[in-house]
């Protein structure tokens, strides 16, 4: 069985775009969620293997979203224009924090090494 991605991004292109390179490595993608509501109801029905996520997306931030899933034990990747690294490693120490745009290769990476340390 796959592992799950959860793609939560209001950008469409970069939603798609993430959500394409995700399903071309063999991952099932859970989105994408333009919204915190709909991103959070869906790790209520099931819970993923992973998550990416912008830091604003059309309703919010979302930082609540983050810790619920870091404290579930979910690795998670915070995806954003505005990413201030440091800021987001002080608040979120277990998160990977990435500036947009990044290439689907190193992402990739991440989401592997990620994986791997959980």
């Amino acid at each position: 069985m796959p592992l799950r991605i959860l793609v939560a991004e209001d950008e469409f292109i970069t939603a798609f775009d993430l959500c394409d390179t995700f399903e071309e490595a063999g991952y099932e993608v859970e989105g994408p969620h333009a919204g915190i509501s709909s991103a959070m109801l869906a790790c209520q029905k099931e819970k993923p293997d992973l998550a990416i996520l912008d830091i604003e997306l059309v309703d919010g931030l979302t930082y609540e979203l983050a810790q619920k899933l870091i404290d579930d034990d979910v690795p998670v990747i915070l995806h954003s224009e505005r990413a201030d690294r440091d800021a987001i490693a002080a608040r979120f120490p277990r998160a990977v924090a990435v500036a947009k745009p990044c290439p689907p290769a190193a992402l990739l990476d991440m989401v592997g090494r990620a994986l791997a340390t959980c």
